[in-house]
């Protein structure tokens, strides 16, 4: 029998058996992962939607970034926006990434739960758009609540609806992205609509969770005196659930990945902002009553 054959039919049992299955272990940005060899099409698609394996793009572990403490920051392949400064547009594509059991990255997060809990760290899922995946991120958030371990999610909010109030429960800390405060020129930015995101963030009010907004300042895209002031009038609208708002200057570090996968780079000759121009947005939140980073 054909190796394509044996596994038709694959179930996870049959490929902790296989001769394969001894050997692979995923390298680089994704080492010590455990990946489901042989399942075809309509079985990734049902154990996606049912959040037994995820795609993963990598992983690592860091500090303060994103997150309080010691993170492991895993970051999901697959993401429905085209945002022009994205950093990572390798990770657009789902299929690009590689599928990773959900008992492995549980495993992952056990190995480190210690150290997560001495330092006040924990798990960020991040992408891409984690929220691409809600069932692998949701059971592996439930796994850490049970370990202890604090749970953050990455995310735009454009997928919203992905998740339910009850996976809402199991993040401590969202860093929600507010890449605009216009529905024009976020769908220059992104592509996409801006009313999720604000929907998002008023659900995890509401909802008792703690969010740190993201803004990415792009002189000439995103740094006129209204957008910025429509940026903070979204956030009033999550109150006091925000603990502090991050405003990120933008740079060029993305733009060899733009290069390397032949991609059109909308910002090839943009600058990133003057310190004059960081003081007067940071200031512009800073009247609104909010802590700027």
């Amino acid at each position: 029998m054909s190796e394509t054959t044996e596994f038709r039919t694959t179930t996870r049992h049959m490929l902790k058996r296989s001769k394969q299955y001894a050997s692979q272990t995923l390298m680089g940005g994704l080492s010590g992962f455990e990946s489901p060899i042989g399942l075809d099409r309509r079985d990734r698609i049902e154990a996606l939607r049912t959040g037994d394996i995820g795609f993963v793009h990598s992983w690592d572990i860091n500090t303060s970034v994103d997150g309080p403490g010691t993170r492991m920051t895993v970051f999901m392949s697959g993401c429905p926006l085209r945002c022009q400064y994205c950093q990572n547009p390798d990770t657009w594509k789902m299929r690009d990434g590689q599928p990773v059991y959900l008992e492995a990255m549980i495993r992952k997060v056990e190995r480190y739960a210690d150290l997560f809990k001495a330092t006040g760290g924990g798990i960020t899922f991040s992408g891409g758009e984690s929220m691409m995946q809600p069932a692998f991120v949701s059971r592996v958030f439930r796994a850490a609540k049970e370990m202890g371990v604090h749970t953050c999610l990455d995310t735009s909010g454009f997928l919203n609806r992905n998740y339910t109030d009850e996976m809402i429960e199991d993040i401590d800390l969202c860093l929600i992205d507010v890449k605009s405060g216009d529905e024009e020129t976020y769908r220059k930015v992104t592509g996409g609509l801006l009313a999720p995101t604000i929907e998002f963030g008023q659900r995890l009010a509401r909802a008792g969770k703690k969010i740190w907004v993201r803004f990415v300042l792009v002189p000439g895209l995103t740094d006129s005196e209204e957008n910025v002031e429509n940026v903070a009038r979204i956030c009033d609208t999550f109150g006091e659930a925000i603990e502090h708002i991050d405003v990120l200057g933008f740079h060029q570090l993305g733009r060899p990945k733009w290069h390397e996968l032949r991609i059109p780079y909308p910002l090839e000759d943009a600058k990133g902002p003057s310190a004059k121009l960081k003081t007067r947005v940071k200031e512009q939140f800073e009247s609104h009553g909010f802590v700027v980073y």
